[in-house]
């Protein structure tokens, strides 16, 4: 049997508008599970920056009101309830440090600090709220919405196993213990330390490699910019100094998009083939001015690391470029 969920219920689990309308176009889904691997596919992947701060704006600030944006008061009670350990554990001092280190945070990036809360102490969130204050903007934006879509997954859990959709409550019941289990076995991941150290291990709705391109010179992504993906087929690891001999082989070509996001580069695959791999650009036809006529990066994906998601975004500029390793 279908879940019951509607628009309605999908803008109470995230306050993206153009989410919720394409979670309750792509479904009816039949589990949880589907449901999730759905969200994340629209969420990382067709939800655009405007769409990502809709979303953001919905959720109040750790410790403060319910925000003016809310979507919906079942959000303004969810976010209440997420936040029950922050404010057990919340002295005066504490909560005003919160609220001077919030308002610092919003002016900096310019939204609200994200961060799914529930299970966290205010001493645990506030520390989250400095380490990430540090960020570059372009990765703080990232981390948000990952922390959206790990607040997104736990709400959907509690439509599924309270039964509070407003679409049919026969399906909210058929399901309701399935859900449970779901949310115990794959939400709860999120609360822990890492995802790589629970015994559960997702099923992956994006492949394990991809990359965007940020112009900081213009401070909007790159379009149009060609990638190409490698993988080191050698007897040897290739090293620095040495000679290459062709030992490059082709995974997988694409175009960044409006979003400077690149399609497809590698196959969907639950496990990623641990290697050498080169990603690179095309730069000097995007900035025929600039200083790169062309831009790789090469890093190594290790045994212990096929599981993970390998983000590698280039920041690009005619005369500089950086990258790093998201997620």
């Amino acid at each position: 049997m279908e879940l019951g969920l509607d628009e309605k219920d999908y803008l109470a689990c995230c306050g993206s508008t153009k989410f919720a309308k394409a979670m309750a176009t792509t479904g009816p889904f039949y589990s949880y599970e589907e449901a999730v691997n759905a969200a994340r596919r629209i969420w990382f992947n067709e939800i655009d920056v405007n769409g990502w701060l809709e979303a953001f704006a919905a959720h109040p600030q750790i410790g403060g009101r319910p925000s003016s944006d809310q979507k919906s008061e079942r959000n303004a009670q969810w976010s209440q309830g997420e936040q029950a350990t922050a404010m057990a554990t919340a002295t005066d001092s504490s909560l005003q440090e919160l609220s001077d280190w919030n308002a610092w945070y919003r002016q900096k990036f310019g939204f609200v600090f994200l961060i799914c809360a529930s299970g966290r102490s205010t001493s645990a969130i506030l520390a989250e709220l400095k380490k990430r204050y540090q960020n570059r903007p372009i990765v703080e934006f990232e981390i948000a919405a990952q922390e959206q879509m790990k607040v997104t997954e736990l709400r959907l859990a509690k439509v599924l196993s309270t039964g509070e959709n407003t679409g049919s409550s026969q399906s909210a019941t058929t399901f309701q213990e399935k859900a449970g289990e779901d949310r115990v076995s794959r939400i709860g991941a999120h609360l822990t330390a890492t995802s790589a150290k629970t015994s559960v291990i997702p099923r992956r709705t994006r492949p394990p490699v991809t990359t965007h391109v940020l112009d900081v010179s213009r401070g909007s992504p790159a379009a149009g910019i060609e990638v190409l993906l490698e993988m080191w087929k050698g007897n040897r690891p290739p090293s620095f100094g040495e000679k290459e001999t062709g030992g490059w082989v082709l995974q997988g070509t694409s175009t960044t998009d409006k979003d400077g996001r690149s399609g497809q580069l590698v196959g969907i695959t639950d496990a990623v083939n641990p290697g050498i791999y080169r990603i690179s650009f095309n730069t000097g036809e995007y900035c025929p001015s600039g200083f790169f006529p062309f831009v790789s990066i090469v890093f190594e994906i290790r045994e212990s690391q096929k599981l993970e998601h390998f983000h590698v975004p280039l920041l690009l500029s005619p005369f500089s470029f950086t990258t790093y390793r998201g997620s």
